[in-house]
C-alpha cells in the first residue's frame, strides 16, 4: 500500500511535450513490466530487496493527456504521495514532467538540490514556441526557485543559448568529456535526482528519443548514484522511449536503475 511504502512509484504516460518524436508515453508500462519480471529478482546491489513488503509502493499512473492541467495533476498527485510520508520515484514520460513534480517537492522541502544526469541541459528558454517542452524543465525550475543547487552530470550538447542560461542561473554543469568516474557528487541540503536516459551512450540503452553518442554505461551511472553524498527524497527516470529500442534493452536498463535509486533512497 502507498501509505507503507518507504518509496512510492508514480508514473506519468506523458510524451506531449517531446520534440523530434513521440514515445515516452509508453515507458512506464514497460519499465514496470521489467521491474515485475520473474527473470530477475528485486534484490538492488546496493543489499536492498525492493520487493520486500513496506519498502516499495506503486501508486500507479496520473491520467496524462496533452492539456495544461496535465501539470497541475502531476504536481497534485506528487503532493499527495509526500503527504502520506513516502518518497516519490516518477516514471516518465518525458522529461517536461520534471518541473511540476519539483513544484510539489519543494513545498516540502525548503531546502532542496538537483543532481540531473542527461545529455541535455534542458534549460531553453522555450522551445519550438513552447515554455513547457521537455528541452524547457529546468529553465522553469530555476526561475521559480525550487532548488537551491542544480547540478548536471553528462552533459554534451552545449550551444551558445544554453551555456548562458547555466550561467544566469549558476548551474553546475560537469560535461561527459571531464567525466571522472571517481568523484563523487556530495549535497548539505536534501536532494532529488533526475535521470534522463540518454545520458546513457545509446549502445546501452538505444531506446530515447534523441541519441546522442559519447555517453556514459550503465556502470558509469550506477556508481554515480551508489556513490551520491546526500539524503535521496525524490527522483524521476523519464525519456526511456521503448518504440526506438529493437531489441526492448532500455525498459530493463531503466527498470536497474530504478532499483538503485530505491536502494539509495530508503539508506
Amino acid at each position: 500500500m502507498v501509505a507503507a511504502a518507504r518509496v512510492t512509484l508514480l508514473g506519468v504516460a506523458y510524451d506531449a511535450s517531446s520534440s523530434h518524436r513521440r514515445g515516452p508515453a509508453l515507458a512506464p508500462r514497460a519499465i514496470r513490466e521489467a521491474l515485475d519480471s520473474g527473470a530477475v529478482n528485486g534484490w538492488s546491489e546496493m543489499g536492498c530487496d525492493t520487493r520486500a513488503p513496506g519498502v516499495f509502493g506503486d501508486a500507479g499512473d496520473i491520467a496524462a493527456d496533452a492539456s495544461p492541467e496535465m501539470r497541475e495533476r502531476v504536481e497534485a498527485g506528487v503532493a499527495a504521495l509526500l503527504a502520506r510520508e513516502t518518497r516519490p520515484l516518477v516514471l516518465g514520460g518525458d522529461h517536461s514532467i520534471t518541473y511540476p513534480v519539483l513544484r510539489a517537492m519543494r513545498s516540502r522541502h525548503p531546502r532542496l538540490a538537483i543532481l540531473h544526469f542527461d545529455a541535455h541541459t534542458d534549460l531553453y528558454d522555450e522551445f519550438e514556441g513552447d515554455r513547457h517542452s521537455h528541452a524547457c524543465p529546468f529553465a522553469r525550475i530555476m526561475e521559480e526557485g525550487l532548488t537551491d543547487r542544480l547540478v548536471q552530470v553528462g552533459i554534451r550538447t552545449l550551444n551558445a543559448h544554453q551555456r548562458e542560461q547555466a550561467k544566469r542561473f549558476r548551474v553546475e554543469v560537469h560535461e561527459m568529456k571531464d567525466w571522472d568516474d571517481a568523484r563523487a557528487f556530495a549535497f548539505e541540503q536534501p536532494v532529488y535526482v533526475s535521470v534522463d536516459l540518454d545520458v546513457l551512450d545509446p549502445a546501452f540503452a538505444p531506446g530515447v528519443s534523441h541519441r546522442e553518442p559519447g555517453g556514459c554505461s550503465v556502470r558509469q551511472l550506477l556508481r554515480a548514484l551508489q556513490t551520491v553524498r546526500a539524503r535521496i527524497v525524490g527522483a524521476d527516470v523519464v525519456e526511456c522511449n521503448p518504440a526506438q529500442d529493437p531489441v526492448g534493452l532500455t525498459p530493463w536498463v531503466a527498470a536497474k536503475v530504478v532499483r538503485e535509486l530505491v536502494a539509495r533512497m530508503v539508506d
